[in-house]
């Protein structure tokens, strides 16, 4: 067993590693830049982790994802592994403690939100890191022209002018050829160097259903397929509509979007992992930290904006590797909504600065301050104050950002929490004198370990359950021994965050590239309409346009989608009408043909071929271009 087997066996438990890990790992060991694309579901933390516990030093992980973050932090420390997280939220004291960690207390990973890396408190502590490796998370941020474009991400090829010797891994789920490249440039990689696993996932079949009444037809298909699933809807009242459509129906169902409480999603997504809940409807917020590999199925009721992210939500089907579906449901009026979203995700320039002059006052910012500077932001709050359309109000912000003037983080809920300021020796000496606080101080030394060298994460309601007391009463001694500078206490919440970038400017100044915008219109009206060719095809296999987006030219047919399906009316097996129909299509994609030269150029029965040519005839994804010849008219 070489030594990162020994580390993955040790740490994770798998005997083996997954297609490309490997790879990657050997890449990444050898100093080598390194972008690698891996699917939903693929293990790509592990390209990183185990290569960092084999080198010396301290890996930085860089990702937006807050929540993400979090979670693997929780994970490696359950393993023993030190780590520490520094985002958008935290106090000072606790970033420069997290940072010292880091630097001198032994610690393996450093995750960090992309807006963090460009303060010059991170960078002060960066320059003397040993850096182990330097992992960039969500890899496709970094590209301008891509889906979810974040501009913090430029900030990351200046980590590199800082510390040049250190080899870079990107990694990404969703990437088209255009955007690799991006990536790699804007990342400056030494040399060009992408590993890519396929995307084809031949367990997972794929079907776009037509249905004018989409709810009759969800609860047939509901009914039909058995184990859990999710169904993903584009509005938080869909998401409630259908879970009790489907509960009406004695089919378990409960809902998921970010306006419900954080322990109220937690419950729910708990309920749904275990099995107490068989389907899952919800909004794109249900996605991260899906650790679930049985879900027979995905739905997809609404629309996506693009080929992107359906990918990625339709992969959460089907990881252990048994069949599962993935559906799409769609009527003639789908298309009108996409053309609606168009209007409202791309607001025109002067409804934005205008959003961005009613953040300003809503934030009581000066202009001219603010720069650098967090604030708490609640755009429910901001919408309803200034009566915005709240959608409106979400996508200009998101305009604002992308021209690099604020940060707008994901909504998360921050437990509150504590950490000692006195010394040990300190500290008894302060029990000794102060008897009223010396039963309080040994229940959260003994309900929580590392509390002297870093903020630890508390719950006030489980101090007050092991302590017998009330939980204001715990709030109260939290609050009293940090007014004595005994603990730095920080009460939880829950928020999203502003940050600024540049000062604020007076409204008639700010600066939006119409160029840029208009750019960013037409790729997401691209991306739109390659969607709307995916749900609309009729002569070519599901899992062959999926794949054939993301760059993979020589896959085969499924057998299994619906248009593969469609073709077999001919008593042909699934996978030898697949077969012969990309034959032909490869054939017609050269020259035409007749149909009688055809049947010669392709090694197969007669009857066959003729049957296959029919049918493509009568679907008319093939026809006659003149002179008798045939020629393919497909997608």
């Amino acid at each position: 067993m070489d030594y990162y087997q020994q580390i993955l066996t040790r740490y994770w438990g798998f005997s083996g590693f997954r297609p490309l890990q490997e790879e990657v790992i050997f890449s990444v060991m050898a100093g080598n830049d390194t972008l690698a694309l891996m699917p939903t579901g693929g293990g790509k933390s592990i390209t990183f982790q185990v290569p960092a516990l084999a080198k010396e030093g301290i890996c930085v992980v860089v990702t937006p994802l807050i929540s993400l973050m979090k979670e693997q932090v929780g994970r490696l420390k359950k393993m023993g592994i030190k780590a520490c997280a520094l985002y958008s939220g935290m106090s000072r004291s606790e970033i420069m403690i997290n940072l010292d960690n880091c630097l001198y207390g032994d610690f393996k990973f450093l995750y960090v939100s992309p807006e963090r890396t460009r303060t010059e408190l991170f960078r002060s502590r960066f320059i003397k890191m040993k850096l182990s490796l330097l992992a960039v998370d969500e890899a496709h941020c970094i590209s301008q022209w891509g889906y979810d474009f974040r501009p913090s991400y430029l900030n990351i090829a200046e980590l590199r002018e800082i510390q040049p010797d250190v080899p870079v891994l990107a990694l990404t789920a969703t990437a088209t050829l255009d955007i690799l490249d991006d990536i790699q440039e804007k990342l400056r990689f030494r040399e060009k160097n992408v590993l890519r696993s396929s995307f084809e996932r031949k367990n997972i079949v794929f079907r776009v259903i037509e249905s004018a009444d989409k709810l009759k037809m969800l609860g047939r298909i509901v009914q039909g397929i058995h184990g859990s699933g999710i169904i993903y809807v584009r509005s938080r009242k869909n998401a409630r509509m259908l879970a009790e459509e489907l509960e009406r129906n004695r089919i378990s169902a409960t809902y998921y979007h970010a306006g419900l409480a954080h322990s109220e999603r937690d419950i729910r997504q708990k309920n749904w992992t275990n099995g107490s809940v068989r389907v899952m409807i919800a909004t794109n917020a249900f996605g991260m930290g899906i650790d679930k590999a049985d879900v027979r199925f995905v739905l997809h009721y609404d629309i996506p904006d693009s080929v992107e992210s359906y990918f990625q939500e339709a992969g959460r089907a089907g990881r252990d590797g048994e069949e599962a579906w993935a559906l799409l449901l769609y009527n003639k009026n789908d298309k009108s909504k996409l053309e609606r979203r168009l209007k409202t995700g791309f607001p025109d320039i002067e409804e934005v600065k205008k959003v961005y002059e009613a953040l300003g006052n809503y934030l009581q910012i000066a202009v001219g301050g603010g720069k650098n500077q967090v604030y708490d932001f609640n755009i429910a709050s901001f919408s309803s104050r200034f009566k915005m359309n709240m959608l409106m109000a979400y996508n200009s912000l998101k305009t604002i950002e992308r021209e690099g003037y604020i940060e707008l983080t994901e909504d998360v809920k921050n437990p509150s929490r504590v950490h000692f300021l006195a010394r040990r020796d300190d500290l008894y000496r302060f029990q000794v004198e102060n008897r009223s606080f010396d039963g309080f101080i040994k229940l959260i030394l003994r309900s929580y370990t590392g509390l002297f060298t870093e903020y630890i994460s508390i719950s006030e309601s489980f101090l007050a359950r092991k302590g017998n007391i009330s939980a204001e009463m715990v709030k109260e001694y939290l609050k009293r021994l940090s007014s004595m500078k005994i603990i730095s206490y920080i009460p939880g919440k829950r928020t999203s965050f502003i940050i600024y970038n540049e000062e604020r400017l007076d409204r008639k100044n700010l600066t939006i590239s119409y160029e840029r915008f208009v750019k960013r219109k037409e790729g997401f009206v691209l991306r739109q309409k390659k969607m709307w060719d995916y749900v609309e095809t009729k002569s070519i296999c599901r899992s062959l346009f999926l794949l054939e987006y993301f760059g993979e030219k020589d896959a085969v047919a499924c057998g299994k989608c619906d248009i593969c399906k469609a073709g077999n009316e001919s008593g042909l097996s699934d996978s030898e009408f697949g077969i012969i129909k990309d034959e032909i299509r490869e054939k017609l994609a050269e020259r035409a043909y007749s149909a009688e030269d055809l049947v010669h150029a392709l090694n197969h029965e007669d009857d066959k071929l003729l049957e296959v040519i029919r049918y493509l005839l009568d679907n008319e994804m093939i026809k006659y271009a003149g002179n008798n010849k045939l020629s393919w008219s497909g997608n």
